[in-house]
């Protein structure tokens, strides 16, 4: 779904499901309708068995009543069961979309903003669905009908009936008025609350080995005290003004009934309708004291669907994209500027080059370069926010990403594996080719480790390969970079944790991805493994200071370090001794 017509896919997806509402709609029509069949049996009871003493009339009326209870507990449990499936499907219309977005701002934020928030607006919404609340909103629309028939009991029963339901309201305004911008504040602090202790737990490490934890949970209670200071002051406004609702409900009703006791004195009315008059307020006036007990969870989902309407409405689904043939390899960089996400200044500014298909080419340059910025670039993840980086003479970012993935590798300096199997791992949870799977780990020279393994290929790891080595995970994040022979590999400082045995493997693999024509880019500090390699980039500051071959590139550098290397100090002689005769 996209955004046509100024409408979010949230709207979209309610007006997809708009038949089941209205039918949900239909049967609160005549669960309310069937809710006036006990006033009608009690008013029939007085005007034709107490007075006739017929108790053939009280069996019928007695089955027809149980009857009609039956039909309308029946009735609600199918009202019940299409606002589940509703739900339902809401959640499958937008499931999708909202992962996609959860992924989005992780991405482009470089993982400062991730979090399942979206997702977990949608769940709440749709429990919001299914609950109680949302029956308020279907019956309050009946308030009037039942109104109307007090006044046709008594006009005086109309008129206390119409203040009890205005008084009520004002009281509902009220509540609203006062919780509602302190529950969204509360709300907006615990979201951000949740995101820092997620973020400190994954350095769980850090904070236990160097004694942090007293400080990490400082700073959580004391955010966390503020989310409860907020809440607990939403709530005791909200308690006390529900309370005081369910007082004055039941006050009006027994205010009610000695109104109706009153009339029935004076013989304007019939005592059966005294007692029916306070049943009728009690109906009408449900809704509305429904409203205000709930009124909390109707503001939070208001709050996140207005989130989640915001989000759907700011970023738009990706646009079908043509496929592409499979690509060679050649990447050109066009006056490229790359802004880290959540940066002012650009890392990378204004560079052009170009790659050939088949190429092996080193990023070197000294810490704050630009040399992950630039690989987040060429690989599509980071946007340019000027010129442009092309593949095959594409613009990266017009490819179809899940198509362009299976030719791409990628060995990030973080290495992060995904809660499954090895095999799992290493084929990119795609299709399982046992024959792929194996020559990859073995073109990553890990094939003999993974079979020392407890169970081989099928070992679980963790999020972070909690039971392998950093070498070990480096390793089959190689294999899994190179999986299924794509025509780019980028790798981002891959040799960072590797021993002896893993530069040779390292090796291996680049020697194996050259024969297959592969373009091949590493970032690196590490010198070792720059006699692979046919061209180097030296990035300076986030330009290209230099751009070749091997050699020539090699040379330039230590031409530019010798001229920059202060010249050598003259060497002080010792100073002359003199002897003196004596």
């Amino acid at each position: 779904m996209s955004q046509q017509g100024g409408k979010s896919d949230l709207k979209k997806a309610l007006w997809v499901c708009k038949g089941a509402f209205l039918s949900a709609m239909g049967f609160s029509m005549i669960i309310n309708l069937l809710t006036l069949a006990p006033v009608v049996y009690m008013l029939q009871l007085y005007d034709r068995v107490v007075t006739s003493g017929n108790s053939t009339t009280l069996l019928m009326l007695t089955l027809v009543i149980v009857v009609i209870f039956f039909t309308q507990g029946a009735i609600e449990t199918i009202r019940t069961l299409i606002l589940v499936r509703v739900s339902a499907r809401l959640e499958t219309l937008l499931n999708r979309r909202l992962f996609k977005i959860a992924y989005k701002k992780s991405l482009y934020s470089g993982g400062q903003q991730a979090s399942s928030q979206p997702l977990d607006d949608l769940t709440a919404l749709r429990q919001f669905l299914t609950g109680n609340g949302l029956f308020a909103f279907f019956d309050a629309p009946w308030m009037p009908i039942y109104l109307a028939i007090m006044y046709l009991f008594h006009p005086y029963f109309g008129y206390a009936a119409v203040f009890a339901a205005v008084f009520l309201s004002i009281l509902g305004l009220i509540n609203e008025k006062v919780t509602r911008s302190v529950l969204a504040e509360a709300n907006g602090l615990a979201a951000g609350n949740r995101m820092h202790l997620n973020k400190n737990l994954k350095n769980a490490e850090v904070i236990e080995s160097m004694g942090m934890f007293d400080n990490i949970f400082e700073r959580w209670l004391e955010r966390s005290h503020k989310v409860l200071t907020l809440q607990a002051k939403a709530s005791a406004k909200a308690g006390f003004l529900s309370s005081l609702s369910k007082t004055l409900r039941m006050l009006f009703q027994s205010l009610t009934l000695g109104l109706g006791a009153y009339l029935a004195i004076n013989e304007e009315i019939n005592p059966s309708m005294m007692i029916a008059g306070s049943i009728l307020l009690g109906k009408a006036l449900a809704p509305i004291d429904q409203l205000i007990g709930g009124w909390k969870g109707f503001i939070i989902a208001r709050t996140q669907y207005s989130r989640l309407n915001e989000l759907l409405l700011n970023i738009p689904d990706d646009k079908d994209k043509m496929s592409l043939q499979a690509p060679k390899g050649e990447l050109q960089a066009e006056q490229a500027v790359i802004v880290p996400p959540g940066a002012k200044l650009p890392a990378v500014k204004g560079v052009s080059f170009t790659i050939e298909a088949g190429d092996t080419v080193g990023i070197l340059g000294p810490s704050g370069a630009g040399k992950s910025s630039l690989a987040r670039g060429l690989l599509g993840i980071w946007p340019t926010a000027n010129g442009a980086i092309r593949l095959d003479g594409a613009n990266i970012f017009d490819w179809n990403r899940v198509e362009l993935g299976a030719h791409i590798g990628y060995l990030p300096q973080d290495i992060e594996l995904f809660e499954g199997s090895i095999s799992e791992n290493i084929s990119r949870f795609g299709e399982m080719d046992s024959d792929k799977i194996i020559e990859a780990a073995k073109m990553a020279d890990v094939h003999e480790m993974i079979l020392h393994l407890p169970n081989g290929y099928d070992t679980m790891i963790g999020a972070v390969g909690s039971n392998l080595s950093g070498g070990q995970r480096q390793r089959v994040g190689l294999a899994r970079a190179v999986y299924g022979h794509p025509k780019l590999v980028i790798l981002d400082e891959p040799n960072s944790n590797l021993d002896d045995a893993g530069e040779v493997a390292l090796a291996h693999a680049i020697a194996s991805l050259k024969t297959k024509k592969t373009t091949i880019i590493i970032v690196t500090h590490r010198h070792n493994v720059l006699g692979q390699l046919g061209k180097l980039l030296l990035l300076q500051d986030g330009l290209v200071a230099l751009y070749g071959g091997r050699d020539a590139v090699l040379a330039k550098m230590a031409e530019q370090q010798q001229q920059a290397a202060p010249p050598p100090e003259p060497k002080k002689l010792p100073p002359k001794t003199f002897t003196i005769p004596i």
